[in-house]
């Protein structure tokens, strides 16, 4: 097995669109902002222990980290993870905007909302 040289005229692999960077950076937002949210019920507990919604953010945080990192690689399956990603957001942010009033669950919808759409616009361009 040859493997490529650094001087390679093929970087095809390091190249990313502003519109993916964009969609990296929302992705990797969107996993603090869930994991912390993710904290947050477990921290204070009563209805924010609501197993469904604890799952969700989980799995949110779980799939946006994964979907940044096979953008970043530039993976040709990116735009399939992008596609999970955005329909998981979406669900978590449905999930979180039951409690409303509370300023961190209405901040973990925000991004939410803001990762789905560019994980969207991500999956349909393959």
């Amino acid at each position: 097995m040859q493997i490529q040289n650094e001087k390679s005229t093929d970087k095809n692999w390091t190249t990313t669109t502003p519109a993916m960077q964009s969609c990296i950076q929302n992705c990797f937002e969107c996993f603090q902002i869930c994991s912390q949210t993710l904290s947050y019920c477990l921290e204070n507990g009563g209805q924010f222990l609501e197993p469904k919604r604890l799952k969700l953010l989980w799995d949110c945080a779980g799939i946006c980290d994964l979907s940044a990192k096979f953008m970043i690689r530039n993976s040709e399956n990116h735009s399939l993870t992008c596609k999970v990603c955005a329909e998981i957001c979406t669900a978590c942010a449905a999930s979180c905007e039951a409690m409303p009033g509370d300023e961190m669950m209405k901040k973990c919808v925000d991004i939410c909302r803001k990762c789905a759409k560019s994980c969207e616009e991500m999956a349909s361009l393959h």
